[in-house]
This record gives structure tokens, sequence and C-alpha cells, in this order.
């Protein structure tokens, strides 16, 4: 600050193009350590997965190579969910996966899913799909198959589609936990309580009895 007030001393009997060469050299002071604040500050989303799963691990190698070398958005949407934690790749079902495809009249395209296909035996007759997934249960397996669909591993859609052309990418619900129902605990909220015993003298006897808040 000294050098600075150095600089601006004596301004009113300088010329206006001295004064202007003075003013600017001390908003150069001014301008400098703008991003100090930043200076521990950490990225917020993954830039690796945190898994040792070496198979994962090859997925992500070949995605990366895609996501660099060609101009699709595909690639890399499902590099950075390859980076994700199994709790943000949350499985889906067979029969969510038949309606979306009817929805969005998708029939000839390849679903795409970087999770886990799961069956679902409210399902009764299962649509020829054709599906690209992390991994498969054995009873979805069976079931795609024996429609006439096909079961696909991601590193064999990235040779029969390295840009993701004709492909419906598709990912499971995250909220469908049953922990999530106790997030965000409040008034008129509607949260599912952490209850300590669920007996009719605990919680469930609010409003049942004088001794747990009231009695209607």
């Amino acid at each position: 600050m000294h050098g600075i007030s150095s600089l601006l001393t004596g301004c009113r009997t300088l010329k206006p193009s001295t004064l202007r060469t003075r003013q600017l050299t001390a908003t150069r002071f001014f301008t400098q350590g703008i991003d100090i604040q930043h200076h521990h500050a950490k990225k917020g989303h993954r830039t690796a997965p945190c898994s040792e799963d070496p198979y994962l691990l090859l997925l992500v190698k070949l995605y990366r190579f895609l996501a660099r070398r060609t101009d699709s958005k595909f690639n890399k949407v499902v590099l950075r969910r390859l980076y994700m934690s199994r709790i943000n790749r949350p499985p889906l079902s067979v029969s969510r996966i038949s309606r979306q495809v009817s929805k969005s009249n998708a029939a000839s395209s390849t679903v795409v899913a970087v999770a886990t296909i799961t069956d679902d035996i409210r399902l009764l007759e299962v649509p020829k799909l054709s599906i690209a997934a992390l991994r498969f249960t054995k009873t979805a397996r069976a079931r795609i198959e024996a429609a006439g669909g096909e079961c696909l591993t991601l590193d064999q859609l990235a040779l029969r589609k390295p840009t993701g052309a004709n492909t419906l990418l598709l990912r499971g619900a995250k909220n469908a936990r049953e922990a999530v129902k106790h997030f965000g605990m409040g008034p008129h909220k509607n949260k599912k309580p952490y209850t300590i015993s669920k007996g009719r003298k605990e919680e469930k006897g609010r409003g049942r009895r004088k001794s747990r808040g009231f009695k209607v």
C-alpha cells in the first residue's frame, strides 16, 4: 500500500497523460491476488472412480480415450457416470426400461445404463430389447435373451457405437432408497422419523396417549 500511495502523491500537479499512466499502474497493484480466496479449493466432482475394480478401471480408460478423441457428449456423460459411487448409480429394472422405450418410440435404439439391470416379476412380457449396462442380474439376463434381445457390456457398445449414435441413455431413480425417506427432517416435511421403538407406547402413541404429547 505504501508503493501505491507514493504513486498517487502529487497527482494534481502532473500532466493528464502522466496522471493516467500512474493511475493504470496503481490499478494493476489492486487487481493482483484476485483468486487468493480459492487457494485450497478442491473440485466438487470426481475426476476418477474410488473403486479399485480392474474391470471398471479398464472401462474408464476406454471412455476417457473416446471422450477425448470424439466430439460426442454421450461418451463424456458415460465417463462421468463411471466415476460415480454405487449410491449414485441406482439399479434399473426391465419394466422401467420397457416403459421408457415405448414412451420415447426408441424400439430400434440400444438402451445404455451405467448401472445394474434388474428383473421385475410384475412385468409379464419383456419386449425385445438391446441393452448395454455395467452388469445384469441372472434373471434379468435370462428374460431379455429369451425375448430375442441382447445384453451388451459397455466395451462391446464402444466397438459398435463409438459416438453413441442411436442410443437411449437411462438411469434409475436416485431417491428411491429407504434412507432418503428420512433426510431433511422438520415440521410439515412429511419425512420418516427415526424411531427407537415401534411399540404402542412409543412414538406411535403420539395423539393416542396423554403421556406422549397429546390425546385426541
